[in-house]
């Protein structure tokens, strides 16, 4: 006889019965999403099950799985943990079936909603993907099999139709500001073509990613700010978050950042957190002239405030409005950044940082040098895009580096930077000497004249300046001090209106010491205050000095003719020659440091891309559409040096490092899809 026993199940108070059927809406959703999502998916279950032996389904299993899911509320956990402990993690990526009558809850607002994204993308989604998206460059047969069929006009275009397309659009655009904002827009609707546009005719496009187009186009961001993921902002009020907020990028494998806060952009002060527009267009430059891949970049700008007044009272700024925090509270905020980017992505990733104070950038090298790849332009990129230039001028003006007479004239700490790479060259090209030597040889002439020892002034001359100030007579105008000294190699370097020009006379007297002098004025803004000159143009320098000089500055590309009739090559001195390259060799070699020995290398790679006819032409810097060559050789200068100095960690070492760099570099042609 079978006894079937009854369990006793005890009442509920009649209180606690009704709080239990009085189930949230938004709970009893959320259930139901559950309960239906699982049974869609439990033929996914299986077939997934079945490429893992470990996790195979047995026929009682499903039959429980189906019994688990329509049991009551005491069950409903039990069937997410019978999911669990089943290995259905196929489906986690797969979303739940929209409920139309479920969209709003009794209030009237919307319902929360998860955002999910299917692994594989087509149709729309494949078009909206910046990273995919061919445009009009799909062929018939990916259209048929991406599902594009009737989502693009049916002429079909290679992407070099697409490239003069939009080059033809670019140059259709009334400013230069103009023509960068739609550049930038290309980017995030087709990264391919932006940078196959970029490095194709990175001639006629360097300007517009670089020095004032990029000061006007951040000047404008709050209006222009868009919400595509470009860049990454943090500020104060994430310390203690760093980490955790550094990982919602998209993107894992981050081998460069470029680093900014907004103090200083250029001639315009400081501009907030709306100068996240220059460490964006430098990490393009990084991709169209080294080749990095656009992946392994990641922009970031600290808003710690700003001090523009303007900035502070518009109300569509898109930063914190707030005076600019300085000292240990600013320090700690990026010790935190930089210890969450070590932990994360590891200590080979590059720093570049972009935008700062000059004095903010060197504390932070210097602090920083020995933990990471640490990159500035003011402190390396400048200086190596200088040297390489002397370097190139040594054929035709005759000896050595160490036979040299520098003459530097300015105000700006960042001429100091230019004198200490120099003194560094030396001595290592000498292999002896002291550094107090090397530095007989470099002169600084500032407002009050040359700097030596026995000025009226020496006891309150800037820090930076010290160790150059000199035993030799006083000379308080730049005229003197030529004649005086007779350099060979004359620099001019201001963060504003310069003291000295560098007037025919100056010119004269540089001529009548040295046969082939060498003329380097880098400054933005002339004496007199204009903006985008510098001590002395290109035309006026070669035609004082009877077309002998050996003339480069920052903003003049292209033949300049003399009273003679005869033309001389004159060339830009740009960084874009040096930190692509380095960027390149560094994560090539996974080096963490950036040691002045590996930029002096940087320095002679440029220089041996001059060819022997541009150098006879006048030109001290390589094509600017030869940059991604340039590029190569620079990123195996730096990378061979990186190995023999022990700070390279991607071993084994590569027999041809060229080869490494060129096959490193990223193509940005289209790719096939299946």
């Amino acid at each position: 006889m079978v006894v079937r026993v009854a369990r006793h199940r005890p009442r509920r108070p009649p209180q606690q019965a009704q709080q239990d059927e009085r189930v949230p809406r938004q709970e009893q959703a959320r259930r139901y999403h559950l309960c239906d999502f699982l049974q869609q998916h439990l033929v996914l279950l299986c077939l997934a099950s079945r490429a893992s032996r470990a996790h195979t389904f047995a026929a009682d299993k499903k039959m429980a799985l189906r019994h688990a899911l329509r049991r009551s509320e005491g069950r409903f956990c039990a069937a997410e943990v019978l999911l669990t402990s089943a290995g259905a993690r196929a489906i986690s990526s797969i979303g739940p079936p929209p409920r139309p009558h479920l969209e709003h809850d009794e209030d009237g607002h919307s319902r929360p909603t998860t955002p999910w994204v299917r692994s594989v993308i087509s149709g729309v989604d494949l078009m909206r993907d910046s990273r995919y998206n061919k445009g009009l460059a799909f062929s018939q047969l990916e259209r048929d099999r991406l599902y594009l069929r009737g989502l693009l006009p049916p002429a079909v275009l290679s992407q070099e139709v697409q490239a003069e397309r939009v080059m033809t659009n670019i140059r259709d655009k009334a400013t230069e500001v103009d023509k960068h904002t739609y550049l930038m827009s290309l980017q995030e609707r087709n990264e391919r073509l932006f940078y196959y546009v970029l490095s194709e005719h990175i001639e006629e496009l360097l300007p517009l990613m670089s020095g004032p187009t990029i000061g006007e186009y951040c000047q404008g961001y709050s209006l222009m700010f868009r919400s595509l993921p470009r860049a990454m902002y943090l500020g104060l009020e994430d310390k203690g978050s760093v980490f955790s907020i550094l990982k919602n990028w998209p993107e894992r494998r981050v081998k460069a950042i470029c680093l900014t806060d907004g103090q200083r952009v250029g001639n315009l002060g400081d501009l907030g957190v709306q100068a996240i527009g220059m460490p964006i267009s430098r990490l393009a430059l990084y991709t169209a002239c080294g080749g990095v891949v656009p992946s392994s970049c990641l922009p970031i700008t600290l808003d710690v405030g700003t001090d523009n007044d303007s900035l502070l009272q518009d109300p569509i700024y898109v930063g914190t409005k707030h005076r600019r925090v300085h000292g240990d509270a600013y320090f700690d905020l990026v010790e935190e950044l930089l210890t969450a980017v070590k932990r994360r992505y590891g200590s080979s990733v590059m720093i570049d940082v972009a935008g700062l104070g000059f004095d903010t950038q060197t504390k932070l090298i210097n602090t920083y040098r020995g933990s990471f790849p640490m990159y500035s332009d003011s402190v390396f990129g400048l200086p190596t895009a200088v040297l390489a230039a002397v370097y190139a001028a040594l054929p035709a003006a005759g000896g050595s580096l160490a036979t040299q007479r520098f003459m530097l004239v300015g105000e700006s700490p960042r001429l100091t930077a230019i004198a200490e790479l120099l003194e560094e060259a030396m001595q290592r090209e000498q292999g002896r000497g002291t550094v107090l030597e090397a530095r007989k040889n470099i002169y600084i002439v500032d407002k009050e004249g040359l700097v030596v020892r026995d000025r009226w002034d020496a006891e309150h001359l800037d820090d930076h300046k010290l160790p150059y100030a000199q035993e030799r007579p006083a000379a308080t105008t730049l005229l003197d001090a030529v004649q005086q000294v007779k350099p060979t190699v004359l620099i001019g370097l201001s963060d504003s209106a310069p003291p000295h020009a560098f007037t025919k006379e100056v010119c004269e007297a540089l001529a009548a010491g040295v046969e082939r002098p060498v003329i380097l004025p880098l400054s933005r803004m002339s004496p007199s205050g204009e903006v985008e000159q510098s001590e002395v143009a290109a035309a006026d320098a070669l035609s004082w000095t009877q077309g002998r000089a050996l003339f480069a500055d920052r903003l003049t590309t292209g033949p300049v003719a003399l009273p003679s009739g005869e033309t001389r090559s004159v060339r830009a001195v740009d960084t874009a020659f040096v930190f692509p390259g380095l960027a390149l060799g560094v994560m090539m070699s996974r080096c963490t440091r950036v040691r002045e020995d590996m930029v002096i290398e940087a320095a002679k790679a440029v220089a041996r891309d001059v060819s022997d006819e541009d150098r006879q032409g006048g030109a001290l810097l390589p094509q600017v559409a030869a940059m991604r060559d340039v590029a190569a050789h620079v990123a195996a200068a730096v990378a061979h040096k990186a190995y023999n100095a022990g700070v390279a960690t991607e071993l084994p070492r590569p027999h041809d490092l060229l080869d490494k760099a060129l096959s490193w570099m990223y193509n940005p042609r289209y790719r096939r899809y299946r």
